[in-house]
């Protein structure tokens, strides 16, 4: 039996251990990818797409793919920009020529209605919308041909009032973008499972969300989330709070993004974590407790300098520490694959390097930390500072 200076880390290991174990067991039991039957269920729905500059790699093929929907119902698609010279205007524009079948158009709303300028431009197209489904999605998402027809599935069951998508990043080009690849397609869909099995859904991920217009109407319209950072959030949580009740598709979105270097992923990593801290404070700060890694290299760092043991009593211990490590990997690996296992291609691991779990926890406790002290955030060029409900205001534009 080791000493409490070493068995209090040890036991910090394996619950961490346990933790990581739950997520990937609550992931194994959602059928990911998995296709369901629509008998010819195709309301109408109108696509929602908010744009800020354009993306010479990627942003033509992920615009290209919803226009490009295999949806037997009709849709209807706005675009919207606050900024008539934006990058992304020509690019809009030569879309909706070359697809004159879709119900298309193209806005400009200058004015902000609320401190988050995405939000901002949805509430002033907010009365344009024709259909009783609304579709949000981020200007970098690529859909399969299938979403939409697969999103209205659940919205047969009147009591269902938003459904969204998991997403992955897809096209990670550097050591940076491989390491918040892992974040996301190895962790973050596993830990939003695991938070299933305790409580029904109460937030919304933004990247596809379809919801009942009346849903919205009912919690205020989007204006109601102009001053938020997190409006995805923001929507799911008001709209259950008001008697709805949220789903989860199956089917996968895949985020394409330019490359990025560490400065910017650093960025968005303290935003991300500081925006699930405001809107889940408990749950951010007991998150810590999951980090696999972190608890077993201090335990294995504890018992190799711990002056009470032996050589001979120190291996087992190392070796326990050293094959937990490995597993969190080798779950973290399984886990990227799943996610990456788009039907109709081959299974694409490639968005995870093994080991990268490890460097991933390690620098992501640091994240966690600088997370927590302080409450600005950058977003898109400008410096805001967020309350204890999660709302913005804007401080000095950025000089970058």
């Amino acid at each position: 039996m080791p000493p409490l200076t070493v068995g209090i880390p040890s036991a910090l290991a394996v619950l961490s251990f346990g933790i990581v174990t739950w997520q990937f067991i609550a992931a194994q039991r959602f059928p990911l990818h998995r296709r369901s039957p629509n008998p010819g269920f195709a309301p109408g729905i109108t696509l929602l797409k908010p744009l800020k500059g354009c993306d010479p790699d990627h942003s033509e093929r992920c615009l290209t793919s919803w226009l490009r929907q295999d949806y037997a119902g009709p849709l209807q698609f706005l675009f919207v920009v606050a900024d008539a010279n934006d990058p992304v205007v020509p690019l809009v524009q030569r879309l909706i020529a070359g697809h004159p079948q879709c119900d298309a158009q193209l806005l400009v709303f200058p004015e902000l209605v609320g401190a988050n300028a995405k939000v901002s431009k949805l509430a002033q197209a907010e009365g344009l919308i024709t259909h009783d489904l609304v579709l949000v999605s981020d200007a970098d998402v690529l859909a399969p041909s299938d979403l939409l027809s697969q999103m209205v599935v659940p919205l047969q069951d009147s009591g269902v009032s938003l459904v969204h998508s998991f997403y992955r990043l897809a096209n990670p080009s550097n050591t940076a973008m491989e390491w918040e690849a892992t974040a996301m397609n190895a962790d973050f869909w596993s830990q939003v499972l695991q938070s299933r099995t305790l409580a029904p859904m109460d937030f919304a991920l933004g990247a596809a969300m379809l919801l009942r217009r009346s849903a919205l109407e009912g919690i205020g319209g989007f204006r109601a989330l102009a001053d938020y950072l997190a409006d995805d959030f923001q929507l799911g949580h008001r709209i259950v709070a008001a008697g709805g009740r949220i789903e989860l598709t199956p089917v996968v979105v895949e985020c394409l993004d330019a490359p990025t270097g560490w400065k910017t992923i650093w960025t968005h990593q303290v935003r991300w974590n500081r925006t699930i801290r405001v809107c889940r404070p408990a749950p951010y700060i007991a998150s810590i407790l999951a980090n696999g890694t972190l608890w077993n290299a201090w335990a294995a760092a504890v018992v190799w300098w711990h002056p009470a043991l032996s050589s001979r009593e120190r291996g087992p211990w190392l070796g326990l520490f050293m094959g937990l490590i490995i597993a969190r990997s080798l779950m973290a690996q399984l886990l990227a694959q799943q996610l990456a296992a788009v039907p109709g291609r081959p299974s694409r691991g490639d968005s995870f390097v093994f080991g990268m779990a490890a460097a991933k926890d390690l620098l992501g406790a640091a994240v966690w930390v600088a997370a927590i002290f302080g409450n600005t955030v950058h977003w898109r060029g400008i410096d805001y500072s967020v309350d204890r409900e999660g709302r913005l205001t804007p401080l000095a534009p950025s000089k970058g």
